[in-house]
């Protein structure tokens, strides 16, 4: 039987019998989890959507970012169960490996590897962009690889440091929302600009909220919150993760939705004409309107740190763990290489190496559609087959049954579902074909790893 380090009268042991030997530094609080997810989630990501937005809900952004909670809320509390029955690195990998089945387990972590992997060098070509309008004499490529090159550095020298950094950036991102939220209420209530006071049409317009209004806002919403289940793949690195990665997931996540909800209501009442906002720069817009050029130029230079390092340091992270723990596993090519541990850092060094350099040549060789396809499908697939994994787990293996566990293991599983599966059944065709063909790559190594999927991870067969 593999080593197994779990013991629960220490803080610093799993606290199940997972079969792994605890080789990351545990060393991360509950409110370490709590920044990571606000990090991830970007508190600040309204500058990134809400033209787009406000056109789609009629003015409704806030609206739809509160849709957005409730939405994902359900699937916030299969991560929650999952982490607390299995509080290991891997994440949705983890859970559906041991919740479901180990080699459905393999797909659902080849889909989350690859929205994973992706969104490093959707954000850091995002931000690369951006920064050459300023400084057009330097080149994209050399721009992305800096960023990358941070992120790769701070990741693999380890999670304290990485932790740390989270902290400047949240400080920074929170500023400048302060910033905004003073401006913009001078500009609306004292200065009697935009709707000059108080109103309801952002939030509820009763001739044009119906069901239908609804299931499209959760369509948008829900690709919005994308990244608040990273905090999961930080399991092996936390004190006492049976309790904390679950609260802090559900935490992180309510958070950054109000604060959605604020930036979005503030936005609509200084600039309450949404159908002449600009999709990609709306509100940079209206940061100039309520603030001035420094108001307009400081969202755009604190946007690029906050998206090109703060965003994507943690979603490397956060991959970086999840290809550590299928290396482990040894269900991917080059296991042995992937799975090692730094000696001195503890971190998951050849595979955060390994992101920086796949990341780079995404960044460099394939557009920008592709990878917000690739992005969406791999996570809400993911997030799909994780609720059927807390029903099967919890409901059919364990007979959780009674009021409580049809309500906790059937019913708020099944929604989240359902939510899930309504949005994906909305991508275009070109999302379907190129996740579609993701997922065909991924079947054929599993069945090549696993000798037809006839054998598990070793660590499986020896618990």
């Amino acid at each position: 039987m593999s080593e197994i380090s779990t013991n629960t009268k220490t803080s610093s042991d799993t606290t199940t019998n997972t079969g792994y030997k605890q080789e990351l530094k545990r060393s991360l609080s509950l409110m370490d989890l709590i920044i990571f997810g606000l990090i991830t989630m970007l508190i600040i990501a309204p500058i990134e959507v809400y033209g787009s937005i406000a056109k789609a809900s009629n003015g409704m952004a806030p609206l739809v970012y509160l849709v957005g909670i409730i939405a994902m809320v359900f699937t916030a509390m299969s991560y929650s169960k999952m982490s607390q029955e299995f509080p290991i690195a891997g994440s949705v990998y983890s859970y559906v490996q041991r919740g479901l089945n180990p080699h459905i387990g393999f797909v659902t972590g080849w889909l989350i590897a690859i929205d994973y992997i992706m969104a490093p060098a959707l954000l850091t070509s995002f931000s690369a962009i951006w920064l050459q309008s300023v400084i057009p004499s330097v080149p994209t490529f050399v721009l992305i690889f800096i960023f990358l090159a941070i992120n790769t550095y701070i990741n693999a020298r380890g999670i304290s440091l990485t932790a740390r950094s989270n902290m400047i950036f949240l400080c920074l991102e929170v500023l400048i929302l302060v910033i905004f939220i003073g401006f913009a209420v001078k500009f609306i209530f004292i200065d009697g600009h935009g709707t000059g006071g108080f109103s309801l049409a952002p939030m509820y317009q009763a001739d044009k909220v119906d069901l239908n209004f609804i299931a499209s806002a959760a369509s948008i919403a829900v690709l919005g919150f994308l990244g608040f289940d990273v905090i999961s793949t930080l399991s092996e690195e936390v004190k006492n993760p049976g309790k904390t990665v679950g609260r802090a997931t559900i935490a992180s996540l309510i958070i950054i939705g109000l604060v959605f909800i604020i930036q979005a209501y503030l936005a609509a009442l200084a600039h309450p004409n949404y159908e002449d906002l600009d999709d990609l720069m709306a509100f940079f817009d209206i940061a100039r309107e309520v603030g001035g050029d420094f108001l307009y130029y400081l969202f755009i230079f604190v946007g690029i740190a906050a998206v090109g390092i703060a965003n994507a340091l943690t979603i490397h992270s956060a991959i970086a763990r999840i290809i550590f723990s299928m290396s482990r596993d040894k269900v991917l090519p080059f296991s042995g290489a992937l799975a090692k541990v730094h000696p001195v850092y503890k971190t998951p060094f050849n595979s955060t190496i390994f992101v920086g350099i796949v990341s780079l040549i995404v960044a460099s060789a394939v557009s920008i559609d592709t990878i917000i396809s690739l992005v969406n499908f791999g996570a809400l697939t993911s997030f799909a087959v994780l609720n059927l994994a807390v029903f099967v787990h919890f409901y059919i293996r364990k007979r959780r049954r009674g009021f409580k566990g049809f309500i906790n293991y059937l019913l708020l599983p099944a929604i989240g579902f359902c939510i899930i599966a309504y949005v994906w059944s909305g991508f275009d065709k070109m999302t379907y074909i190129v996740g579609f063909s993701w997922m065909l790559v991924g079947v054929i190594i599993g069945a090549v790893k696993s000798k037809g999927y006839k054998e598990v991870p070793p660590v499986l067969r020896d618990m």
